[in-house]
């Protein structure tokens, strides 16, 4: 899937703003496992990251205390990179994105920033929503806990 974006939306269905994302290289699913992103209804459950320095590094969603940067990503060159916030998802839907087998929050699927130098509008991820520093930094700002969020 090329082209890949995320449209913020206002309460008429009218874009605010849209920015280009990376999604799962393994496509859309829900399968516990999968490295797929899932689908359909979900909602802003967690947000974390406010008031930290843009490329805060996360791992178990708690910052590092490091700041990524080439040099950090030459000592640990096989990480999945975790950075500035995370908007961490939760699904609506019994059986497809939410419960056993299936559960998106239980998947830790969220939206995130990402080394800048990741290509943006490509799906390369492990199943969460790969965002450049700045636009993940921005689309925090705007967004709230409870927040809907559609995959499509």
């Amino acid at each position: 899937m090329n082209d890949q974006t995320l449209a913020l939306l206002d309460s008429s269905g009218g874009i605010v703003a849209s920015y280009p994302v990376s999604t799962a290289l393994n496509g859309v699913g829900e399968q516990h496992g999968s490295g797929c992103t899932p689908a359909g209804a979900h909602y802003i459950r967690a947000m974390l990251g406010a008031g930290l320095p843009a490329n805060t590094v996360f791992r178990a969603r708690r910052s590092t205390g490091e700041i990524y940067s080439p040099q950090l990503a030459a000592r640990y060159p096989d990480r999945d990179w975790i950075l500035s916030r995370i908007l961490w998802l939760c699904g609506q839907e019994p059986g497809k994105n939410r419960g056993a087998g299936v559960d998106t929050f239980r998947r830790f699927i969220y939206i995130h920033g990402t080394p800048d130098t990741e290509p943006m509008g490509l799906a390369l991820s492990h199943g969460c929503v790969r965002m450049r520093n700045d636009d993940v930094i921005e689309l925090f700002d705007l967004a709230w806990p409870g927040m809907p969020v559609t995959i499509r």
